[in-house]
């Protein structure tokens, strides 16, 4: 089962205005999965401690950064998120000639979550993550069912300076710095012969498997894909039309347009059907350290039909607790073995409310027309309050520690009116 989905975005100066770094993914799952926003405090932690990830147990870092995360619902990793450094990461499904693995180990949501939890640069997340693919490595089932789908992993991730496009395949890996213009990667392969950083045996398990020569100049996309990078770079595909959206704004990319690539349903990027976009994130991020990052999130399918609401690191935030999902604990499907032999109920109250609203777009037009208006008109508000921000930064924490969960229950305020 190999369907495309997911596309991931970034753009950096002279690509964007005002100095900013622009981040943005679409996370493509199965129609029936919700995704959460969830927040977790920076952390320290005792000598010899474990972490739980979805399904192994690993070393747990002395310190761990504040982070917010959208993520599946049901397991511990996240599709795309942000840390308190401005570190943004988001993830792909890649396959290729080496099989994925279905055996227990890290998967890539989960490496996307220990990136931003260990690193504070983009660079440190690309070590983070090659460092524990080398000792945990990654597999299992990437879907909340026994249907056995896995996938390698791709990673965009960027920071305040630069960004970087980290690929796997099994344990290894290869990985490009991008230090301007803009780059989005869709469910391929892309780093071709620009090398920065590879696992020191990637080359020699490639020449080893008859894949390389040993002379040819390598090429990681040609050499480890089942497709070669004409394919993806052909007319019609979703990373085709990313591509040629980021460059119809190029020298002009703002937030703005970077939701707006996100909402398009022509190109694919906005998906439908049994894999759908069951949330969306974009962020901003100035060069200036002294200004804040601003990371919105839906928390919701169809960024067509949702609210991109702003999150910003400052001390004292709670839970969020409108976007977090219930808790089952260890009487979780997902924790029992024989796993996923049933799902519970994952539908947090934005979701159940945006669920509703979305029931009426769909069938009632006036009254859908007027519920979208008000979205927007939310939406265009809370973004002309973070144009502040962005400008003049943060002058009083208190007046933005609660403004996710304050945005949510405006947007659910909404939803109730109509």
């Amino acid at each position: 089962m190999h369907p495309c989905s997911c596309d991931t975005f970034v753009a950096l100066p002279p690509s964007t205005e005002g100095q900013r770094i622009i981040f943005g993914k679409n996370s493509d799952r199965p129609c029936d999965e919700v995704q959460e926003v969830v927040y977790f405090p920076a952390t320290d932690h005792d000598a010899g401690e474990k972490v739980e990830c979805t399904y192994v147990e690993i070393e747990q870092a002395a310190h761990t950064y504040a982070v917010v995360l959208s993520r599946p619902a049901w397991l511990w990793g996240a599709e795309m998120g942000a840390n308190e450094h401005q570190v943004c990461i988001g993830n792909e499904a890649v396959w290729g000639r080496e099989s994925a693995d279905d055996e227990e180990a890290l998967l890539g949501m989960d490496l996307v979550r220990l990136g931003l939890e260990r690193a504070d640069t983009a660079e440190k997340a690309v070590d983070v993550i090659a460092e524990l693919l080398g000792k945990y490595g990654q597999g299992g089932s990437c879907m909340e069912d026994e249907s056995g789908f896995t996938y390698h992993n791709s990673f965009l991730i960027s920071d305040r300076k630069e960004a970087w496009l980290l690929e796997t395949s099994g344990k290894y890996w290869v990985a490009e710095r991008v230090e301007g213009g803009y780059r989005n990667i869709s469910n391929q392969y892309g780093i071709t012969t620009k090398i920065d950083k590879e696992h020191p045996g990637m080359r020699e398990y490639a020449r080893g498997r008859g894949w390389w020569d040993g002379k040819a100049q390598f090429n990681f996309a040609e050499i480890y894909s089942f497709l070669t990078t004409a394919r993806i770079e052909a007319p019609g595909s979703r990373y085709c039309e990313g591509k040629n959206l980021l460059e119809k704004s190029n020298g002009h990319i703002t937030a703005e347009t970077m939701m707006g690539i996100l909402r398009d349903k022509d190109s694919g990027i906005n998906m439908e059907g049994m894999f759908l976009t069951t949330g969306s994130m974009v962020s901003v991020i100035p060069k200036d350290p002294a200004l804040p990052g601003v990371h919105y999130f839906t928390a919701t399918p169809d960024p067509e039909r949702s609210v991109f609401k702003p999150f910003v690191f400052v001390n004292g935030i709670e839970q969020l607790k409108q976007t977090c999902s219930p808790s089952y604990g260890l009487d979780d499907p997902v924790k029992k073995k024989p796993r996923f032999q049933n799902k519970p109920d994952r539908k947090h109250p934005l979701f159940l409310k945006h669920e509703a609203a979305a029931a009426i777009i769909e069938t009632t037009k006036d009254r859908g027309k007027k519920i979208i208006q008000h979205m927007r008109l939310l939406e265009n508000e809370k973004m002309a309050e973070m144009e502040k921000l962005l400008s003049t930064g943060v002058q009083d924490s208190a007046l933005v520690v609660n403004l996710f969960s304050d945005s949510v229950q405006e947007e659910i305020s909404v939803y109730s009116k109509r």
